[in-house]
């Protein structure tokens, strides 16, 4: 028997090393293994590249991001802050030499600025105590700026003791008398106001900034992007409601000398929101985005400069149909990097401050915000469908980058991929539509595959090329599925008249699209027609959802993740989609009517998944019931996946890997997988 038994052996190790060298699938497990990178930020002098790092430990259900820095010509990297801990919002000091960041350690309630010297050994010293915790920091001369969310009236003694008291009170409930109630995944208290305060940078006492001046930030969400500074320390700007109108909050700008106690509102004739107030290095300059359409979110958002000596603007970007956010002001003042979302890409581009002419600085590939330090290194996150965020410099001549990170390569070593392409085909009326195709790994176009029809959310975002954590098209396609990502109308980044198509309609025009997508499909020899899935989520639910309802729709069946169903249940989330711009479902109930998914549940015939979080408050969590209990009660096979602890996303590690297998499965039952 042994002998047999060492001769079985023999006969299988050829076998098995061929197992062990074959390249494995970027499965979702894989996706947890892969350490996330952060926007990198620059030191002034140029010399200190640090960026957030996250990794997660999958067993223990958990991540933890450190800071690590980076040499500038790509010959190594080190973590600079302990690992185990959330370390968040780096920032370094005007003359280089340390670092500021959040973190939460030792016995501290909430996040608190940490400092770091960078030009010698040394441990981080905390520099604040704040009850309720600091965000979005800032350093600006001899001060750390900082937001805290606050009970007015109360010192930060009786702030800590009022919290310790809520913590420690057995009454669960809220109160509100008035909007905001809620943002995506946690509750507003009313009785908080967000305020922005400032520190020394030796230590001292804590100054209120924003608090005298009785505005407080906009309520729904701030950060570091809600106000800025002037570097000499005599300005601030910073967002706030420019009306006592709360349901439809008007997003201004607002400027006050600092300490003086008055403050304009600079933007008051718009009423659609003005964002993102940066000052030029010079301090003569504030710029900040505009938006002309109020309660239309995907609105095209223009550059604007304010000329603080003379109190006037200037729109540069009026011509330019491309929206302008994350965008950073070169050290001579002069003009900005940005990253503009352009046809599915985020490309870096170079404005002229003087004369608003944007030019293209890279091509291929997805770009985060730029930075750049007073020696003119130009510094991103890059990204693509088939690598995770890396952080290089950028050649602002040429566009050309170099790698400064070697994270992931370890993991990725062995992982075979697909490939990926853009094509543009016709759709709703014969307008061009651009899609991503992505071929899984071992694609011959000898056979026929199953087609997965991905649908995005938004609908006013577009999916560029990017390497998505929550939706992998990657992924989706290791599994043996040619996979489907078109930017249907109403997709940022193709121009102002193409996102706005849309709107009321949610419905017909990127349906269409949708359909002539799959028909486009369905002519190449490489794909199997008896064997089509779609799904979605947010608006890409919503879509799903529609289709659901559609008589003789193509999809064998769907997976719809937390879908907006019901148009006028929909008014229970922090977002009630068209009723600041074309009025509520009382007054124009024709337009719910017409486009509401749960309308077309008479003709439900098609399997369906549903999945919805609890902490979802951008599509309350009913929604996905409501769904669920109307395919039941029609008798239509259909599962509910059901996330007590998710919001409008799963985000924990073991909440993701069972996501994406039970997708997995469900989509197996209806479309099996391979070329065949």
């Amino acid at each position: 028997m042994r002998k047999v038994g060492i001769l079985l052996l023999c006969l299988l190790m050829p076998f098995a090393s061929a197992i062990a060298g074959q390249d494995k699938p970027l499965s979702a497990e894989v996706l947890w293994q892969l350490s996330r990178i952060g926007n990198p930020i620059i030191s002034p002098n140029g010399e200190y590249i640090v960026a957030p790092v996250t990794q997660y430990d999958v067993p223990e259900d958990k991540g933890a991001t450190q800071l690590y820095l980076f040499a500038k010509d790509g010959s190594g990297q080190r973590a600079i802050t302990a690992k185990g801990l959330r370390a968040s919002e780096p920032v370094f000091s005007p003359d280089s030499k340390t670092l500021a960041f959040v973190s939460k350690r030792d016995k501290d309630e909430a996040g608190q600025v940490y400092l770091l010297p960078m030009d010698g050994p040394g441990e981080a010293q905390r520099l604040t105590d704040v009850p309720g915790g600091v965000y979005g920091i800032k350093w600006v001369g001899e001060h750390l700026y900082f937001i805290s969310r606050i009970f007015p009236g109360k010192n930060w003694e009786e702030m800590g003791e009022q919290l310790k008291a809520d913590k420690d009170d057995k009454v669960s409930a809220h109160q509100w008398n008035a909007l905001p109630f809620s943002s995506f995944d946690h509750w507003i208290d009313e009785d908080r106001e967000a305020h922005v305060f400032r520190i020394p940078v030796k230590g001292g006492d804590i100054e209120a900034i924003t608090q005298p001046l009785k505005k407080q930030l906009s309520r729904s969400s701030q950060s570091a992007g809600s106000y800025d500074i002037d570097p000499k320390e005599r300005w601030i700007a910073f967002n706030s409601n420019g009306w006592d109108n709360q349901v439809d909050a008007k997003v201004d700008i607002f400027l006050a000398k600092i300490g003086n106690g008055k403050v304009k509102n600079i933007t008051p004739k718009n009423n659609a929101p003005d964002r993102g107030p940066k000052f030029s290095p010079d301090g003569k300059t504030l710029a900040f985005t505009r938006q002309l359409i109020h309660g239309f979110y995907g609105d095209t958002s223009r550059l604007v400069l304010f000329d603080l000596k003379q109190q006037k603007e200037r729109v540069m970007t009026k011509d330019w149909d491309r929206s302008v956010s994350r965008y950073s002001w070169t050290p001579d003042s002069k003009g900005f990097y940005a990253s503009i979302a352009d046809a599915a890409t985020n490309r870096i581009y170079h404005i002229n401050a003087k004369n608003g002419k944007a030019k293209p600085v890279t091509k291929q590939t997805d770009f985060g915000k730029p930075v750049i330090a007073n020696d003119g290194t130009l510094v991103a996150a890059n990204q693509s469908f088939l690598h995770p965020a890396r952080i290089v410099t950028i050649n602002p001549r040429t566009g050309k980058t170099k790698r400064l990170d070697r994270f992931n390569d370890d993991v990725l070593a062995d992982v075979e991929l697909g490939t990926y392409e853009s094509v543009t085909y016709k759709g709703y009326n014969g307008d061009d539509i651009q899609m991503w195709v992505h071929y899984p790994p071992g694609f011959d176009k000898s056979k026929k595959y199953p087609l997965m029809m991905l649908i995005h959310g938004g609908p006013h975002g577009a999916i560029s090329d990017s390497f998505h954590y929550r939706w992998n098209a990657q992924t989706f396609s290791s599994w043996g599925y040619v996979t489907a990502w078109p930017n249907f109308h109403g997709s940022g980044s193709f121009g102002q008249k193409f996102t706005d198509s849309i709107n009321p309609d949610w419905k017909n025009k990127s349906l269409e699209d949708i359909y002539k997508a799959t028909e486009w499909f369905k002519q190449k020899d490489w794909i199997d027609s008896e064997r089509l899935v779609a799904g979605g989520g947010s608006y890409g639910g919503y879509l799903s959802s529609i289709i659901l309802g559609q008589k003789d729709n193509p999809f064998n069946a769907l997976f719809i993740h937390a879908a907006v169903y019901n148009m006028y249940s929909q008014m229970a989330a922090d977002f009630a989609v068209h009723s600041t711009r074309f009025g509520n479902y009382w007054e124009k109930p024709e337009i719910y009517q017409s486009i509401s998914p749960h309308y077309g549940a008479k003709n439900f015939e098609k399997p369906a998944l549903v999945i919805h979080g609890q902490l979802d408050y951008r599509v309350p969590v009913g929604q996905g019931f409501e769904l669920f209990r109307t395919l039941q009660t029609k008798g239509i096979e259909s599962r509910m996946i059901y996330f007590p602890d998710e919001n409008h996303w799963i985000l924990k590690p073991n909440n993701s890997i069972y996501w994406y297998n039970e997708v997995k499965k469900w989509n197996a039952r209806f479309a099996e997988p391979g070329g065949r």
